[in-house]
């Protein structure tokens, strides 16, 4: 009989930081204490608190383990396992403030992390074993696909997605019951739905996630897509740098035909829909619509103008819906409980949750999911936990190499389409990089500018060319030798490279240069005028100076300096010759004393 069920997270986060090989210790450990037939060990997806991991969470008491390694096995199976003891120094206990009380340990939903998230595309993750299609359909998986197929016709389904107000998690925020009606209204022998899970925006993890800890709730709802526009194939493209979320799809995929919840006659309806997968080689462009299903069609991944639309010539030339992996991962919910349950979730325009993978300087990196309307502040501060070290928060980059900064002055913006938009910000696929006082603007701009030059397909000559030549000045102004009249450059560029681009990359590429210009064009004018980076980030504009009153002569700075800048006598103030320093920062690495500054 089972008494205990172990949880331990098999998503990318904590598998790089050795939950395999804790899940393979504990295995053994339970083996060799004669437990393995009490307790159960289930492998999850990512449970959110990703900086955490290894994390471990034991059933029935709900108590969360993190950072656990190898060596921690043995104690908690003597001590919690067999002696029903907590483990109090791998508790984790955050609650709210800032503060841990390990002793008096709170449910799960009670922390300050979890409390204000809603988990609607994440219901499974860290809840089941996304290997298991039993566990799927124990948690109501493929319920909503039985509802649809035997008790609503396909315009019922489709029009339920509309009630719902669901809009499309890709970026892009169109309404997803809207795409699928054009596909419904196209006519054709042959239709398709594909599955966008090309996630490419530094520091995005959101569908790769989901794909790694609950594929089925995507096959589903594909399957739900492809029965109400008339489809009977379906395709995932996804990143072949997604090891494990491939893997997972494979035995998914497999699983639900020999369950034959895909393949021909589901529940003995007379629909007929399977799903293939194809892999992307990490190029960023064919997270755009058109760009990726030429990539699906075996040629070079670039975007085609439109119209037509996928939903009126796509796929090989048919009829095509294009949904996002968090899109999809709602569907099946919205159809089991019904579109006022979605609908009563976030804002009159922006119904239902929001997942973000939230990065850079933040207390708590990992993966969340709120209402959409949520504040800024409140992820940061009441679900993030703050900024590290005290320092003050300086802006939010949301929606990746597309999106906008988004400045402390605007902490309180409610998290929703048309409010980011109206602020010169974008929702993006759901990438959200936290920012602190050290961080200079001008360089994150060009930061991910370098990366859509880099990713540009070249097809359009705004892109390919408009976008090098910002980075260009972008460059010049980073390394002290930017010019009046600059500013206004990037401006006229970047405002006619969104208006003539040919697909959404090239559209959206100025946004973080813009955003940055219109937030923080102090720090621009800093850099161009003063010959200054106000953050002290940009090498080039840095300078390093000893204070004598701090210097005790101790030579170790002038012995460490790699061009020899710094020269001096023993127990006297030393010098650095700006001439010759190189900004390497070794010798303030290197002081005992803080006797160098750097400005």
């Amino acid at each position: 009989m089972i008494r205990s069920h172990v949880l331990i997270c098999a998503g990318t986060g904590c598998t790089s930081s050795g939950s395999k090989a804790v899940r393979e210790a504990l295995e053994k450990e339970l083996v060799r204490r004669e437990l393995d037939s009490e307790v159960k060990v289930v492998q999850t997806g990512c449970f959110g608190l990703c900086a955490l991991g290894p994390i471990m969470i034991i059933y029935p008491e709900g108590t969360f383990y993190s950072r656990v390694t190898e060596k921690d096995v043995p104690e908690i199976v003597e001590e919690h396992l067999l002696k029903g003891r907590l483990v109090q120094r791998l508790v984790y206990n955050d609650t709210g403030d800032g503060s841990e009380d390990k002793s008096n340990p709170v449910s799960l939903n009670e922390t300050g992390f979890y409390k204000k998230q809603r988990r609607v595309a994440l219901r499974n993750c860290g809840v089941i074993n996304p290997e298991s299609i039993d566990e799927y359909i124990a948690m109501d998986g493929y319920s909503a696909l039985g509802k649809a197929l035997t008790g609503m016709t396909p315009d019922e389904v489709i029009k339920l997605i509309k009630d719902s107000g669901l809009r499309g998690r890709g970026g892009g925020g169109f309404p997803t019951g809207t795409k699928w009606q054009f596909a419904a209204n196209s006519v054709s022998d042959k239709k398709y739905v594909v599955c966008n899970a090309d996630e490419g925006d530094p520091g995005a993890f959101m569908d790769r996630s989901v794909l790694e800890g609950d594929p089925h709730a995507v096959i589903e709802a594909m399957a739900i897509a492809g029965y109400a526009i008339g489809a009977d194939e379906g395709y995932i493209y996804v990143r072949a740098e997604y090891p494990i979320a491939i893997e997972r799809l494979e035995i998914a995929i497999a699983q639900a035909r020999e369950y034959n919840l895909l393949g021909k006659d589901i529940f003995g309806s007379g629909f007929n829909f399977d799903i293939q997968l194809r892999f992307g080689a990490g190029a960023f462009v064919c997270g755009e619509e058109t760009a990726l299903l030429t990539s699906i069609e075996g040629n070079r991944g670039e975007p085609r103008p439109r119209p037509p639309f996928p939903a009126v010539k796509g796929l090989f030339g048919q009829p095509t819906i294009i949904n996002n992996v968090e899109t999809y991962a709602n569907i099946a919910q919205i159809i089991l409980k019904g579109p006022e349950w979605f609908a009563s979730m976030g804002t009159e325009k922006s119904k239902g949750t929001k997942v973000f993978a939230l990065g850079g300087k933040i207390m708590h990196t990992g993966l969340v999911e709120i209402p959409m309307g949520t504040t800024l502040r409140e992820i940061l501060f009441e679900i993030g936990g703050g900024i590290p070290n005290g320092k003050k928060f300086k802006a939010a980059q949301t929606g990746g190499p597309s999106g906008g900064c988004i400045p402390a002055s605007l902490i309180d913006t409610p998290i929703d389409y048309d409010s980011l938009i109206s602020i010169g910000a974008m929702m993006g696929s759901g990438g959200l990089i936290v920012m602190d006082e050290d961080t200079c603007m001008v360089d994150i701009a060009k930061f991910f500018l370098e990366f859509t030059v880099d990713e540009s397909c070249g097809k359009c000559v705004p892109c390919r060319i408009g976008t090098r030549r910002m980075l260009e000045i972008l460059d010049r102004i980073t390394s002290g030798k930017g010019e009046e009249g600059d500013i206004e450059k990037l401006e006229e560029l970047g405002n006619n490279i969104k208006s003539t681009s040919l697909c959404a990359l090239g559209q959206t590429a100025p946004n973080p240069v813009l955003s940055t210009i219109r937030y923080f064009r102090d720090e621009y004018e800093a850099h161009i005028k003063e010959k200054r980076c106000p953050a002290g980030r940009c090498k080039a504009l840095a300078s390093y100076t000893i204070i004598s009153d701090a210097c005790r002569g101790c030579s170790l700075c002038s012995k460490k300096c790699p061009v020899g800048a710094i020269s001096g006598e023993i127990k006297k103030p030393y010098v650095i010759d700006q001439s010759k320093c190189i900004k390497c920062g070794v010798c303030m690495e290197t002081c005992k004393f803080s006797a160098i500054e750097k400005k």
